[in-house]
């Protein structure tokens, strides 16, 4: 393979390491999420609402640290999103931290979406000449049901990749580099199924 011409890194993060949270460990996630929600501060004339069941999303790990992203939504019809990250050890996840945000565009007034998608910089990533590429926890749901994998691309490169594990995927990649910015792309038995832009109105 010959040399790139402006390098960055793929495939940073560990892949999921674990089932979806479950029992008391989602117990423990739940508490840091709902923690997180509740600092959330809406806009003008929004109410948040009580926030229902929550969707977990599968883990991943950079940097020293262990992200599950998580979603829910609200009695009045809202969506929060966010994560909770800890510091994996031997004797057991530390340093806990949770973040929420909110929207209230939501797959249910969107039957046209075929991803549905949340995401939010971890990070960054120091390339040539000093140039940041932003590390983006980006997860969502398929709802294209035929897709069995997403990827990460930046440009023409592949910076990261998930298998869907009921329906749900995780990625973190870098972003917004050398002037070239992220899609996710479902792919399926067939091949290509479905590419969006974070930066497009889904």
């Amino acid at each position: 393979m010959p040399p790139v011409e402006r390098p960055v890194c793929r495939f940073a993060a560990e892949p999921p390491q674990s089932a979806l949270p479950h029992g008391r460990w989602a117990d423990t996630l739940q508490a840091e999420f709902l923690s997180a929600c509740a600092r959330v501060e809406p806009e003008d004339g929004d109410e948040l609402g009580t926030p229902g069941t929550i969707t977990w999303f599968p883990d991943r790990s950079w940097a020293g640290r262990t992200y599950v992203p998580a979603t829910t939504h609200t009695a009045t019809g809202m969506e929060l999103f966010g994560y909770v990250s800890y510091t994996p050890d031997e004797a057991g996840p530390s340093d806990f931290y949770g973040w929420a945000d909110y929207t209230p565009d939501t797959a249910d007034q969107h039957p046209e979406w075929k991803l549905d998608v949340s995401q939010e910089v971890v990070g960054g990533w120091r390339g040539e000449r000093g140039e940041l590429a932003a590390m983006t926890l980006v997860w969502g749901i398929a709802l294209e049901r035929r897709g069995t994998i997403v990827t990460a691309e930046l440009g023409e490169q592949t910076v990261d990749q998930c298998a869907i594990s009921e329906d749900r995927f995780t990625l973190l990649a870098p972003d917004a580099y050398a002037d070239q910015y992220l899609d996710v792309v479902l792919f399926g038995s067939g091949g290509e199924l479905v590419r969006e832009s974070l930066y497009e109105d889904m």
